[in-house]
């Protein structure tokens, strides 16, 4: 898969579990929130890429509540980063079942199916998500992994390089061009029409954003490999 998802952190506002600026309201007791922490605590850990502690977290976090939406969102993404796509699926479609606005999970559920090769099937999920015009981050991040999918997708018929950079400046927008995977995903957006020069522009802008992480930064550095060579981006 073309990077690590963006990951849910559970955090505590009185009973809101919070995504970004997207409240998440979920009960909670002190049973509940014990066991939201250990999702809080799995999805930083996986962040951070200490897998083995993160299914620690998360396993017992679904012993207590086996049907624990954001509980199985970190599992699915736990399962993707081992290449156990099906399981994924699975816990996607269940957490979808429990709250079928939940659209941080429906674009993990696109990703996961653009690594099985199902891309009508992830293509079809994007541009449903944007459809629904979800809250702006929601949306900028729904924007931008269309983006990347379009300028990057190993089947030529899903490729559509203008598509993506409108769509990749969109999300760059929203987020007030502070966030380097979306800029890198519109650096990819312009290889994909074959402007090398603005993709080369816009990667080192990416590599710019205060605090990147030395993952990010290197993965960056690569795509800049290929843009040396005029070379465009492929999953």
């Amino acid at each position: 898969m073309r990077r690590v998802f963006l990951v849910f952190i559970a955090t505590f506002v009185c009973a809101a579990v919070t995504d970004g600026n997207v409240p998440i309201v979920v009960e909670t007791g002190d049973a509940k929130r014990n066991v939201m922490k250990l999702c809080s605590d799995a999805s930083e850990q996986l962040r951070n890429g200490d897998v083995a502690s993160a299914k620690r977290n998360i396993n017992e976090a679904l012993r207590i509540d086996p049907k624990l939406w954001p509980a199985l969102y970190v599992r699915a993404e736990i399962f993707a980063r081992e290449g156990k796509y099906e399981l994924a699926i699975q816990d996607c479609n269940e957490a979808l079942r429990q709250n079928r606005n939940f659209i941080d999970v429906a674009l993990l559920r696109a990703n996961i199916n653009v690594a099985l090769r199902k891309y009508a099937e992830a293509s079809k999920e994007f541009n449903s998500l944007i459809a629904l015009r979800p809250p702006t981050v929601i949306l900028a991040r729904a924007l931008s992994e269309r983006a990347w999918f379009q300028a990057t997708c190993p089947e030529a018929s899903f490729r559509n390089g203008q598509q993506a950079v409108k769509d990749a400046k969109a999300a760059c927008s929203i987020v007030a061009w502070k966030d380097e995977d979306m800029i890198d995903t519109l650096a990819a957006a312009c290889a994909e029409t074959g402007d090398f020069d603005s993709a080369m522009h816009y990667a080192q802008q990416a590599l710019a954003i205060k605090d990147i992480s030395p993952r990010v930064a290197k993965r960056i550095h690569g795509h800049i490999a290929l843009f040396q060579q005029h070379k465009p981006i492929r999953s």
